[in-house]
């Protein structure tokens, strides 16, 4: 119980949400789509990349299927897929524009994913054409409660 109560303390400081219903966690400064992508803004590049709980739902993941540098993205399309050893989803662009870079290292290495869905595992980087499109999406608060609601009905 200690240890629980001092991750949580931990956890809010780094502005990470633990949901209650397992150890997905969310991080409080990242925009989130219904279909389990996440988005980070910097500026007019945002970065993309599939949720802890959308991993945790796929599995192993055991392939990335990547755009082209330079492709267009549309906000709610795919532009991808993610394959694991249990099923195949595609990843829908959470904003629109264009693709500045992919990550390389996806693709000898789609784990990534699965142990760092945040950090190394990122999918791409888009430079944003309608900034609009970030406000259509879930705070970290929105998202932690539509994966609760999701999973009571499973």
């Amino acid at each position: 119980m200690a240890l629980r109560l001092f991750a949580s303390k931990a956890a809010s400081r780094l502005g990470i949400s633990v949901l209650p219903r397992g150890y997905a966690t969310v991080i409080g400064d990242l925009k989130y789509t219904d279909s389990h992508e996440w988005v980070k803004v910097e500026g007019n590049i945002a970065t993309v990349g599939i949720t802890d709980h959308a991993q945790e739902h796929l599995g192993d993941v055991v392939y990335v299927e990547l755009p082209e540098e330079g492709a267009d993205v549309s906000h709610g399309t795919a532009f991808g897929a993610v394959e694991s050893v249990k099923a195949s989803s595609d990843i829908n662009s959470p904003i629109t524009g264009k693709v500045t870079q992919v990550n390389n290292e996806l693709s000898d290495s789609p784990a990534l994913v699965n142990s760092s869905p945040f950090e190394k595992g990122w999918i791409i980087k888009v430079e944003l054409s309608n900034s609009g499109d970030i406000n259509s999406l879930m705070d970290a608060d929105k998202y932690s409660k539509f994966c609760e609601e999701e999973d009571a009905k499973h």
